[in-house]
Formats: structure tokens, C-alpha cells, sequence
């Protein structure tokens, strides 16, 4: 998307000039950042240490955006797949906002909010829920069943992760 533009002094004489939305890095130094196409600064403009606490890999399953997801080695590559309170060993450590097929890498979200959620209760916990992928406001009660507080509503489509030890119901 084009960015907007603004006037600049170029040998004494006004040009015009588009805003950048990414940075190519120090070659870029003193030039004005205008927002990309989702109404915010893109990660490239942001200072060494801010950038999102994500992880791009692989997927061995088809995963909806807003899914919670586990990270697990397999074959000794970091893959993704949807976290299940059913399954030990399938606890959430973040989540995806774009949906993305088996074998092909998703963005896993380790901090944040993951904000392709519906239907939740401003205030709620949310616990992983025993269907993959998803959440509850009502953590699992079943024997060998895992409980991991994911994090609280703070809309009715978002949920602040904020990720919790899991225990097993006996």
C-alpha cells in the first residue's frame, strides 16, 4: 500500500516524498515511517530488543486463525499444532492470528493478545478447552484432563495471554 506523502527541501526546492513503511535498516535513517495497511508501524521500525515475541515454524496440522497452540520437536524441527486439554504433552505456549495448512509455518504468538477469538465474556478466564485449538470459561473437569489458564477476556474478541503452569485433573 502507498503511503502518504509529504513536502520535503531537496537542493532548495519543495518534492514530494512517501512516508516508508519498512525499514531496510540504517539506509534508511531520517526518513518519516507512515503506518502499513493495518493502521501500525511495522516490527522493521522498531528499536533492537522491541520486537514481537514470536516464533515462525512449521506446522504439522491445519491450524485456524485464533487457535492456541503447543510447540513440540518433531524429527528435531520446532513444529506447531493445536494445544488440547485432553492430550498430556499438547499444553498451549501461544497462539496464531492467520490460519495456516499442515506443513507450512505459522506465526506463533508467544505474548500478546490473540485477538481472533469470539464470543467471550469481558472479564472471563479462559482455560485451554478439550476441543484443539480452543478455549472455554469453563476450565476441564475431567479425570486426565489437562487445566491451563491461558489468560482473561478483555473484549469479546480478544484474550491477553497470559499462560499458567498446567495441572492434570486425577
Amino acid at each position: 500500500m502507498a503511503g502518504n506523502k509529504y513536502l520535503a527541501n531537496s537542493s532548495g526546492r519543495p518534492a514530494e516524498v512517501a512516508a516508508i513503511q519498512t525499514s531496510a535498516g540504517a539506509g534508511d535513517a531520517g526518513k518519516i515511517p507512515g503506518l502499513d495497511s493495518t493502521g501500525r508501524l511495522d516490527a522493521s521500525m522498531m528499536p533492537v530488543g522491541t520486537d514481537i515475541d514470536v516464533v515462525v515454524c512449521t506446522t504439522s496440522e491445519n491450524i485456524a486463525a485464533g487457535s492456541w497452540v503447543n510447540l513440540y520437536l518433531n524429527a528435531g524441527v520446532l513444529t506447531a499444532r493445536k494445544a488440547d486439554a485432553t492430550t498430556n504433552g499438547k499444553r498451549a505456549f501461544g497462539f496464531v492470528l492467520a490460519t495456516t495448512t499442515s506443513g507450512n509455518n505459522a506465526t506463533v504468538y508467544l505474548a500478546g493478545q490473540n485477538t481472533q477469538v469470539t464470543g467471550r465474556t469481558i472479564g472471563a478466564m479462559q482455560w485451554l478447552d478439550t476441543t484443539a485449538g480452543g478455549s472455554t470459561e469453563t476450565a476441564p473437569s475431567t479425570s486426565g484432563n489437562l487445566v491451563q489458564q491461558l489468560g482473561i477476556a478483555v473484549s469479546a474478541t480478544a484474550v491477553a495471554m497470559q499462560l499458567q503452569e498446567v495441572a492434570t485433573i486425577a
